[in-house]
């Protein structure tokens, strides 16, 4: 181990003395990227090997990632980066397939709705066909299954069953010993995505149990109710993993903590940026302040719920970034003074010097970061 990091140092010397960079095997990526995109090394290059329409709005992308990907656990994320416009764009998107997939034939699926003014997502829908190459950024994420198994409940809603198909299909592979129920809401039965593979994994894999729910077939919508967790068997000895809207996860875990379930055995990822939720204690305190970019040397005033992501942008500064809701970690930085504020969480962070993370953090006054 200590003679490869001691190789790594060596070469990131040698790419910045020879071409003022830290990762001299990507300097010829230009040239390799026209020769063959698969060849490229600032990033694992993933070539499409088939797209499928799973819904009017969403697309199943079945990737083919260079040998050298690491791989994934079921219910991880990865980064995406694509060139839109002459600008490379990264976002985050769970994985759809199951480990077994890639450790069998070395493939890997992303599962995609198209969004309302979505830049990455329609250029996605628009452009990517069988044989482009996209960049695929190593798995990350703790949205894992229950290690030793135990009966599992998932609650999704409309494209937060992307990384529930992946580990629906990695304990039917496995025969996860345990009985697992989810209960899947959806505008309407045409919204189904990947209806085809749940009716398969229902129809081999005894243990568990589907119900997909359509919220808007009827004159009056049905949401998640109390009497839906009722009917789950064994429901306080459940883990619990919700992946969807905010408005589905919120009232998922009101409903879960009135049946008794503990905050521990409740799991979440989230596939959109969460809206600030503040502590009780700072809810009527002003938002915003001075931010001091300490490497840029410049300096920058807002004011409500603006992120110092967002601040930075409009401040002209392009600090690196991914996800843009906390999951990627890629924007995290070194906060030297001040405080601010966890979107997420709605916690205060302490005053000194700590990391954070631009995209979830709101300042809450004067702030400093080495930006």
């Amino acid at each position: 181990m200590l003679a490869r990091n001691t190789q790594t140092k060596a070469l990131h010397w040698l790419g910045r003395q020879l071409f003022n960079r830290n990762d001299p095997a990507a300097f010829f990526d230009p040239l390799l990227e026209r020769f063959d995109p698969m060849l490229v090394q600032a990033y694992t290059p993933a070539r499409v090997e088939q797209v499928i329409q799973e819904t009017a709005d969403t697309r199943t992308f079945l990737l083919k990632p260079a040998a050298r990907w690491q791989g994934f656990q079921a219910g991880q994320h990865v980064n995406i980066c694509v060139d839109v416009g002459g600008v490379r764009r990264t976002r985050t998107f769970s994985l759809s397939g199951s480990p077994q997939l890639w450790a069998q034939q070395g493939l890997v699926t992303l599962t995609i709705k198209r969004l309302p003014g979505g830049l990455v997502t329609n250029w996605l829908h628009d452009n990517l066909n069988v044989g482009a190459v996209i960049g695929l950024g190593e798995a990350f994420g703790d949205f894992l299954l229950p290690e030793p198994p135990q009966p599992v409940l998932f609650i999704a809603g409309g494209s937060g069953i992307t990384p529930v198909l992946s580990q629906l299909e990695a304990m039917a592979a496995e025969n996860f010993p345990a009985p697992v129920t989810l209960l899947y809401f959806v505008r309407t039965q045409q919204d189904v995505i990947a209806a085809e593979r749940l009716r398969a994994l229902a129809n081999r894999y005894s243990a568990l149990t589907l119900n997909v729910i359509a919220t808007h077939e009827n004159d009056k919508p049905r949401y998640l109710k109390s009497q839906d967790l009722a009917s789950v068997p064994g429901l306080k000895a459940k883990q619990v993993f919700l992946c969807g809207p905010k408005g589905l996860m919120d009232l998922a875990n009101e409903l879960l903590h009135q049946h008794g379930v503990r905050q521990k055995d409740i799991h979440s990822t989230f596939f959109s940026a969460a809206a600030p939720a503040l502590n009780p204690d700072l809810a009527d305190q002003t938002l915003g302040g001075q931010v001091q970019f300490e490497k840029s040397n410049l300096k920058a005033s807002s004011e409500g719920d603006a992120s110092l992501l967002e601040i930075a942008e409009a401040s002209g500064l392009t600090p690196r970034h991914g996800c843009r809701m906390g999951i990627c970690h890629q924007c995290s930085c070194r906060k030297t003074s001040g405080t601010v504020i966890n979107r997420l969480t709605g916690q205060a962070s302490g005053p000194g010097d700590e990391n954070i993370q631009l995209c979830i953090s709101i300042p809450h006054g004067p702030v400093a970061i080495d930006v």
